[in-house]
């Protein structure tokens, strides 16, 4: 145990080192601490080698157990693989934090958690919010059973059920804070209907950042701006896309051409990549460094793909295939971001009403907006 309180303090002091315990909320990290991630781990986590995960156990590597549960305030820590793809985690450390901060979450506040996991979040809630104040949602029943165990272990007051988390707990509301612990592309509007005329949603969106959402006096409406950058997994039950290389593999190379795009931008800036996030949203952009310049993989998840290199200081080559040629819409929409006035995360908002979702730069009224739809509706109720 000495071992592991030693990686438990070299986290938390990394945590203060780099200012990621946030100041306006000094109970995250009071909370944080007392109830630490290995109190709500299972026995095995999983590590990626490269090209698949494995498992690692504490009984047989309890150091490499350790460290990859407290790897750093940016490193999450895989504890479900279904079918060979990561189904839950623990949430890195930083994001966890950040989250709570811009959840604005005060003593006696009813509170919604969709998606359990391992129960940690639903822990730190609770020692905030107070005992039955927290609901929690988990799709998946096993998961519910560990993370109702590690709630009860650590003090109770938590009610924990299985249902789809998109869909809420109308029963136990209206709730004051809305909480989600996995991407969405849209905001469910049940999570507006069920939140308090004021309160707040907080959720990653789009897997790559999460947003904090007030609802207008009205409930017709939830507003608010882009909090910062944090990559989670889609809910789970939903469509699964497919990777970059199963895309490549069906579809061969239909055209290769110079590309101008500045991939040490993209590679380096997060600001551009969320900016071509939002504007691009159906395309999935990784990058990477290599020895002799940079690399960037594109794909849509079902039938085109894009591999765009540089070296050095020369024009990027892109290859490209399937029907769409990807590398030329990423290059259009990086203009189209550098036009709106090259607008960087904490620009960027999202408003959701009944009828459509849309996301704004600067302004949410006189800002641009892109994606802007009507959102399909069942039964007279906004999906």
């Amino acid at each position: 145990m000495g071992r592991l309180s030693d990686l438990q303090t070299a986290l938390y002091r990394a945590m203060e080192e780099q200012g990621l315990w946030p100041a306006d909320s000094p109970w995250v990290r009071h909370v944080a601490e007392t109830y630490p991630r290995d109190q709500f781990a299972p026995p095995r986590l999983w590590r990626w080698t490269g090209q698949d995960y494995e498992a690692v156990d504490r009984a047989v590597d309890p150091e490499g157990w350790g460290r990859l549960l407290y790897a750093g305030p940016y490193e999450s820590t895989v504890t479900q693989v279904t079918d060979g793809l990561p189904t839950s985690s623990l949430s890195c450390e930083s994001v966890v934090a950040d989250m709570l901060d811009s959840l604005l979450l005060q003593p006696g506040h009813a509170t919604l958690e969709l998606g359990a996991a391992t129960g940690r979040n639903a822990r730190l809630l609770a020692a905030q919010a107070g005992p039955d104040r927290v609901v929690s949602v988990e799709y998946d029943p096993q998961l519910a059973a560990t993370a109702t165990a590690n709630v009860e272990a650590t003090g109770g007051g938590v009610e924990i059920r299985v249902g789809d988390g998109d869909l809420g707990a109308p029963a136990g509301g209206p709730y004051d804070r809305v909480i989600s612990t996995y991407a969405v592309e849209t905001v469910p509007w049940a999570w507006v209907e069920q939140t308090c005329p004021g309160g707040r949603i907080v959720s990653p969106w789009g897997r790559l950042g999460h947003v904090a959402l007030r609802v207008a006096a009205d409930g017709q409406s939830a507003r608010g701006w882009i909090q910062g950058l944090a990559m989670f997994m889609p809910s789970r039950g939903r469509a699964v896309t497919l990777s970059w290389e199963q895309v490549c593999e069906g579809h061969p190379v239909a055209a290769e051409a110079p590309c101008a795009l500045d991939l040490v931008l993209l590679h380096e800036n997060a600001n551009v990549l969320f900016g071509l996030r939002v504007i691009r949203p159906d395309l999935q952009v990784r990058t990477a460094a290599t020895e002799h310049g940079r690399v960037a993989w594109v794909h849509d998840g079902r039938f085109s793909w894009a591999r765009i290199e540089q070296n050095g200081q020369g024009a990027a080559v892109a290859q490209q295939g399937g029907p769409r040629r990807l590398a030329d819409e990423l290059t259009s929409g990086w203009r189209e971001w550098q036009e709106a006035g090259a607008p960087e995360v904490y620009d960027f908002g999202l408003t959701r009403t009944p009828e459509a979702q849309y996301v704004w730069a600067h302004h949410s009224e006189t800002g641009p907006r892109w994606g802007h739809r009507e959102l399909t509706t069942t039964n007279g109720l906004a999906a």
